[in-house]
C-alpha cells in the first residue's frame, strides 16, 4: 500500500515548514533512507527522508511553499497504483488514526534445512544523525528518536550523552580493579614553620607586591667559570656568580636596598643578602654580610659554609640576621621561573631560575645560547617599576660581561 509523507514536525517549536528544494521528482524510483527534499524550519534547513522503497507517486508541496505540520508532502508507492482515495483520506486527519505497521510474526519454525538469520530490522535516521552518530563512535540501535515514526535526529544525537554511551574500543577487555585505603599522617606545625607561614602571609597581605622579569644570555657566564676556577682557591658555582651581580647592581641603585617600616622609609647604606636555603622543616636565610664588597672566591666559601650551617641545625643569630636584599635560587631543581614573596621588612627579593639552553638569534643566524630568567619582586610601597627595570638592566649587563665584575 502506498505510504503518505506529511510534513514532521522538526523542533518544539516548529508549527510549519518551507520546503526550500525537492531532491526528488515524481516518478522517481527511492529507497528507504533517500532524502526526498530539504525544509526549512524556525531553526535550520534539515532533510525530508524517505522511510520506504518505491515510487515517488505524488508531490503535492511546491518549493518555496509554506507547510504546516502535518500536511501531505508525497506519496511513495507502487507504479501505477491508485492514489486518489488515499490523498482524500490523507487530508481529513481527524477520520484516520494511524497506527505503526504491525510486524509480522512467523506462524511456523523450520524443522530442518539451513538456519536463516533474522532480518536486520531498518533504523530511520536522518543521513546528518547517522553521519554523526559514526564519528562519535554511538550505535543507533541504542538511541531513541523523537523524530517522526521514532526517527533518529541531530538533536538526539546531541543528547546522547545522557542516554547512551559511546562504543568501547576494547570491549573484551575489563578495566582494572584498583584497591586502595585511605591515609593521612598529622604533623604538628614546627617553631620554625610557624614563623615562616607568619611572616610570608604578613608579607603578601600587606606588601604591595609587582614582579618584574628578564632573560639573562648566559653565554659569558658559563665560558669564564672554567676559567676562574682554574685560580680560584675554592670552586666558584654560578649561583656564586649571580650573588655577586646582584650585589654589585645593588649598590649601583639604592633605592632597591630599602625596607618598609610603616612611619618611614629605611634606606641601607650596608648590603646584606640574604641566600634562601632549603632545609627540611622548611626554609632558612643565611645571610652575606657585606656581600658587594667580597670576591667571587670569599662569597663561594662564605655561602657554603652557610648552608652547611642551615642543613646541621647550627646556624647562629647573626647568621641569619640583618638581611636587606634577598636571593631565592630554585633553578637547581629545573624551575624555569618563578615569583617568589618578599622577606619583610626588605622592599625586594630575586627570584632564580635554571640556566638551560634555548634558540637565540646571533649576528642575524639562530644559534643555541645559555639563558636564565630572574624575577624581581618589588613592594610597591617602596620601589617603583622604574626602579626595579634599572636595577635589573644593570644585573643583567654584569652577567652578560662578567669582566665588568673585575673592576669592583
Amino acid at each position: 500500500m502506498a505510504e503518505v509523507i506529511k510534513m514532521p514536525k522538526m523542533s518544539d517549536t516548529m508549527e510549519e515548514g518551507v520546503v526550500s528544494a525537492w531532491l526528488k521528482q515524481e516518478g522517481d524510483t527511492v529507497k528507504a533512507g533517500d532524502i526526498l527534499a530539504e525544509i526549512e524550519t524556525d531553526k535550520a534547513t534539515m532533510e525530508l527522508e524517505a522511510y520506504e522503497d518505491g515510487t515517488l507517486l505524488y508531490i503535492g508541496v511546491k518549493e518555496k511553499e509554506a507547510v504546516p505540520i502535518n500536511a501531505v508532502m508525497a506519496i511513495i508507492g507502487k507504479p501505477g497504483e491508485d492514489i486518489a482515495t488515499l490523498l482524500k483520506e490523507a487530508h481529513q486527519p481527524s477520520q484516520r488514526q494511524e497506527t505503526p505497521p504491525a510486524v509480522p510474526t512467523p506462524t511456523s519454525v523450520p524443522t530442518s534445512g539451513p538456519t536463516q538469520p533474522p532480518p536486520t530490522p531498518h533504523i530511520l535516521a536522518s543521513p546528518l544523525a547517522k553521519k554523526m552518530a559514526q564519528e562519535k563512535g554511538y550505535d543507533l540501535a541504542d538511541l531513541q528518536g523523537t523524530g517522526e515514526r521514532g526517527r533518529i535526529i541531530k538533536r538526539d544525537i546531541e543528547g546522547v550523552a545522557a542516554t547512551a554511551q559511546p562504543k568501547e574500543v576494547f570491549p573484551n577487555i575489563a578495566p582494572p580493579l584498583v584497591v586502595g585505603q585511605e591515609a593521612y599522617e598529622d604533623v604538628p606545625i614546627s617553631k620554625m614553620r610557624t614563623i615562616i607561614a607568619k611572616r610570608l602571609v604578613e608579607s603578601k597581605l600587606n606588601a604591595p607586591h609587582f614582579y618584574l622579569t628578564i632573560t639573562v644570555a648566559m653565554d659569558e657566564v658559563v665560558a669564564a667559570r672554567p676559567s676562574i676556577n682554574e685560580y680560584a682557591p675554592i670552586n666558584i658555582s654560578l649561583n656564586d656568580i649571580v650573588i655577586k651581580a646582584a650585589a654589585m647592581a645593588t649598590r649601583q641603585h639604592p633605592a632597591i636596598n630599602t625596607a618598609w617600616l610603616q612611619d618611614k622609609i629605611r634606606y641601607n647604606k650596608h648590603i646584606h643578602i640574604g641566600v634562601a636555603v632549603a632545609v627540611e622543616e622548611g626554609l632558612v636565610v643565611p645571610v652575606l654580610h657585606f656581600a658587594d664588597s667580597k670576591s667571587l672566591a670569599h662569597i663561594a666559601a662564605e655561602v657554603k659554609s652557610l648552608s652547611q650551617k642551615a642543613h646541621s641545625k647550627q646556624l647562629r643569630t647573626k647568621d641569619v640576621e640583618g638581611s636587606t636584599f634577598t636571593i631565592s635560587n630554585l633553578g637547581m631543581l629545573g624551575v624555569e621561573a618563578f615569583a617568589a614573596i618578599i622577606n619583610p621588612p626588605e622592599a625586594c627579593i630575586l627570584a632564580i631560575g635554571e640556566i638551560k639552553q634555548v634558540p637565540a638569534v646571533k649576528d642575524g643566524a639562530i644559534v643555541l645560547g645559555y639563558a636564565m630568567k630572574a624575577t624581581l619582586s618589588c613592594d610597591h610601597r617602596v620601589v617603583d617599576g622604574a626602579v626595579g627595570a634599572a636595577f635589573l638592566k644593570t644585573f643583567k649587563e654584569l652577567l652578560e660581561d662578567p669582566r665588568r665584575m673585575l673592576v669592583h
